[in-house]
């Protein structure tokens, strides 16, 4: 992979600057729940103001549609920023027009302001040329460093490329491109990925992408139940997808011939009803019986995972093994999170769902990265680039 143009390397004092960050964090009443995105973003600010620079911060925040509504303003993240940061962040309450022109020429050296919601506008996901153009308009130099929204084709992370002269990465954008190449060029062996959720029709890409490199693929979560329907293993009133039955058995034939091992769950803790207080059951076989449902991977599972987990030299982790939100259904995917951590192999987690597990197991310092964009994540395993990534490197 290509080397990015680094924010270290620019010349910042006195410029106008347009940094692109994901702030979509979760809020619930009104109130941040988690402020991890925002944290993140904090070594390429403040090493933008620490150079003088006069810095706008950009993101999106939820689905507005296209439309303003104070649901999904970034005020209050805004707000959360100030904290972090110990000093004023200028809010503006659109992120293009006179408004913010006026704000940017006003700011002094060492300043910060926040832009309102980009999907305040249609444009911004459209990669409205002309909305791009007003974007870049009052700035000198566009840093991004949206991992998590690099894999998207809009106005904010390509389109204003093409109106600025001077681009570059932001340090977590650097960090997670760094991270995530060495699981596509030279990742040492044993390489064992380790995939989970809720359906193949999620993961299919980076399924066929990974037994490309991997030594051994693990499957969990409810997206293992249409494998296991593949193989002709009953899977009772289990969720699997008769539409994906062709492509697990594709995904399995390919990894046969490469000498790729595909392990899939041989027990399952299992309850009749969907139901965060219904009977937990132990099945202790690769069979389900009817009138039951797979919730999570049984012990034998988790021991076989972990087994494979501790014998790697690289590991890859996304999506969890099971309802792990529910604790009765959780036991799989923390015995996941203690094994990832508890490995001295380079462990990589894919971000969305298994960052909020690792979380929940607290074992988050334990782990070599993780990525801060779960489908962001996957696509450049996939690919091998994202648009983001593209658009600095001029082929956007």
């Amino acid at each position: 992979m290509k080397t990015l143009p680094s924010l270290r390397d620019m010349q910042l004092e006195g410029r106008p600057v347009f940094m692109r960050v994901d702030f979509n964090v979760p809020v619930e009443d009104g109130k941040i729940t988690s402020d991890a995105r925002i944290r993140a973003a904090l070594p390429s600010i403040k090493h933008a103001l620490g150079a003088g620079a006069r810095l706008a911060l950009a993101s999106h925040f939820g689905r507005p549609k296209g439309k303003r509504n104070k649901e999904f303003s970034l005020e209050a993240v805004g707000n959360r920023l100030s904290e972090l940061l110990g000093k004023d962040v200028v809010f503006a309450e659109d992120c293009v027009g006179d408004g913010v022109t006026g704000l940017v020429r006003d700011a002094r050296p060492g300043s910060v302001m926040l832009l309102e919601n980009l999907r305040f506008h249609a444009q911004e996901e459209d990669n409205d040329a002309e909305f791009s153009k007003k974007l870049a308009a009052p700035f000198e130099v566009y840093v991004n460093d949206a991992f998590g929204a690099s894999h998207r084709a809009h106005a904010s992370i390509v389109g204003m490329t093409h109106f600025m002269k001077q681009k570059c990465a932001g340090f977590l954008l650097e960090a997670e491109v760094k991270a995530l190449g060495k699981m596509l060029e030279g990742a040492e062996k044993p390489f064992v990925a380790v995939v989970g959720g809720a359906k193949v029709a999620d993961k299919l890409g980076v399924l066929k992408a990974l037994i490309q490199r991997v030594d051994v693929l693990c499957i969990g979560g409810a997206m293992a139940y249409t494998f296991l329907k593949a193989r002709g293993v009953e899977v009772g009133s289990s969720k699997w997808e008769g539409d994906k039955l062709r492509d697990a058995t594709e995904v399995m034939k390919r990894a046969k011939d490469r000498d790729v091992r595909v392990l899939l769950p041989v027990d399952h803790v299992v309850a009749e009803v969907f139901d965060e207080n219904a009977k937990a059951t132990v099945v202790a076989d690769e069979d389900i019986p009817e009138g039951s449902m797979g919730l999570d991977i049984g012990p034998e599972t988790r021991k076989l995972y972990a087994d494979v987990i501790d014998d790697a030299k690289t590991v890859f982790w996304n999506g969890p093994m099971g309802v792990f939100e529910w604790d009765k259904f959780a036991k799989g995917t923390n015995a996941i999170a203690e094994a990832v951590a508890a490995s001295d192999a380079y462990t990589v987690v894919g971000g969305g769902d298994s960052v909020a597990a690792i979380e929940k197991a607290g074992v988050e310092s334990r782990i070599k990265h993780i990525s801060t964009g779960g489908g962001a994540s996957l696509e450049l395993l996939e690919l091998g680039t994202l648009p983001g990534i593209d658009a600095l490197l001029g082929k956007g």
